[in-house]
């Protein structure tokens, strides 16, 4: 299920383009005073439900329903609540008008059963976004169904102010990192966390995703995602085979807890270190960020070009909406750089605007996590977004149960292809 053409050279060189800013309301000639032809407020659908992002969806509903063309109204629901529900929510009689969600394989996955509104007439305004972002927001009839806002990346993000204290310094290699973790776990600390337990055991999946783009390179992982290869295949015992490797550094809690209470063991010491994205932080009490660094997922065979997780964000809109006038309006108020700096303000500031004119947090992390984006041979975006979020409880099952039963590995990935063939053959 990989675009084209869709690498790190051309997304990143498509976000930092110069161009003319998106006009608001551009694909919607035809507003009036109420939010679309049925009249009453476009409805937004969030998983944006830690505290600092939930704050920032809210400022700018509150700013979009200051201009006074149509109005918004925003209704957050836990994110893994949120992706159980969404094919609900697309099919019903009456849906939410606009969802937040993510581009890519898992947005076409939708539009395939046609379930997305066509927001062609909004890119006509947003000829500043990059072509990669066009392709990760364009269906596989050539219709645009995704206004991207902003990307982020995944790191190993650690307390500086703890990695002082024990004495220890980021890893590079995978043997660099087996020290590391052999030395945390000496001085009485659990070297991993992780939180695949509560209702975010997807969090697992970046174990596997990493793992997978390290050992055996972005193609490889993209066509076992998309059913071209395996879980059943040796390439993926190898993953599996490295994890084991690791298994005894981390938190004992690590499938118990969601990554919500994982950050704060790490943030108050009772572990050293977290592979997550950048989203934890909105999470985390904003006078410890300062303090938050991460390093680059440990280099295992030097041959293999390094690839990173680049995944994007921003909102696709039910077929079904009865707004559909300013459903289109609400989104290209979305794609403007004063909406996407507005969110970066009033969240962690850790994310990345996909609008190339407008200005990230500007913070040493930020700088830092846009360069090793920038290095990177290629991107993927995350296990269900370069799938689809029906392949992802597979996954969720597969890994939580392979990391409290190493030992049945075979009947694990047995059972993960089959439950994955359902998947792809439906």
């Amino acid at each position: 299920m990989n675009t084209p053409g869709l690498t790190r050279r051309n997304f990143l060189a498509g976000v930092g383009m110069a161009g003319a800013a998106a006009v608001l309301g551009g694909c919607a000639t035809s507003v009036s005073g109420t939010s679309g032809q049925n009249g009453g407020a476009v409805t937004v659908e969030s998983n944006l439900s830690s505290p600092q992002a939930k704050a920032a969806m809210q400022a700018l509903i509150a700013d979009y329903n200051k201009r006074g063309s149509t109005r918004a109204s925003l209704n957050t629901v836990a994110s893994e609540t949120f992706r159980t529900q969404l094919p609900t929510y697309l099919t019903s009689a009456n849906p939410p008008d606009v969802y937040t969600w993510y581009a890519g394989s898992v947005a076409r996955s939708y539009a395939d059963k046609g379930l997305l509104l066509d927001v062609s007439e909004c890119w006509r305004t947003m000829g500043n976004y990059s072509p990669a972002l066009r392709a990760m927001s364009t269906d596989r009839t050539g219709k645009q169904v995704f206004v991207p806002t902003d990307y982020y990346w995944w790191g190993m993000f650690y307390r500086k102010s703890n990695f002082a204290r024990w004495g220890v310094r980021p890893a590079t290699t995978w043997d660099e990192f087996v020290t590391l973790c052999r030395t945390l776990k000496a001085k009485g600390v659990a070297p991993i966390g992780m939180g695949a337990g509560g209702n975010t055991p997807w969090v697992a999946s970046a174990w596997f995703d990493y793992l997978d783009i390290r050992i055996n390179g972005a193609q490889y992982h993209r066509d076992l995602l998309a059913g071209k290869r395996a879980f059943t295949d040796p390439q993926v015992r190898n993953v599996f085979a490295r994890w084991q490797q690791v298994l005894p550094y981390f938190d004992q809690q690590s499938t118990a807890i969601p990554f919500q209470d994982a950050t704060t063991s790490l943030l108050q010491s009772r572990t050293g270190m977290m592979l997550i994205g950048t989203f934890f932080a909105d999470a985390a009490p904003k006078d410890v960020l300062d303090d938050i660094d991460f390093f680059q997922f440990p280099i295992i065979d030097p041959a293999m070009p390094v690839v990173e997780e680049g995944p994007t964000d921003g909102f696709f809109a039910s077929k079904r909406s009865g707004h559909v006038t300013g459903t289109k309006d609400f989104l290209t108020y979305m794609a403007t750089a004063p909406a996407q700096e507005l969110y970066v303000k009033s969240s962690s500031g850790t994310v990345i605007p996909a609008n190339p004119d407008a200005k990230d947090s500007g913070t040493a992390l930020v700088a830092k996590g846009k360069a090793m984006l920038a290095k990177a041979a290629d991107l993927t975006q995350f296990f269900n977004r370069d799938s689809s979020d029906a392949l992802q409880p597979t996954a969720d099952a597969a890994l939580t149960q392979f990391f409290d039963k190493p030992g049945q590995l075979d009947s694990i990935l047995s059972t993960w292809q089959a439950a994955a063939t359902k998947v792809w053959s439906s």
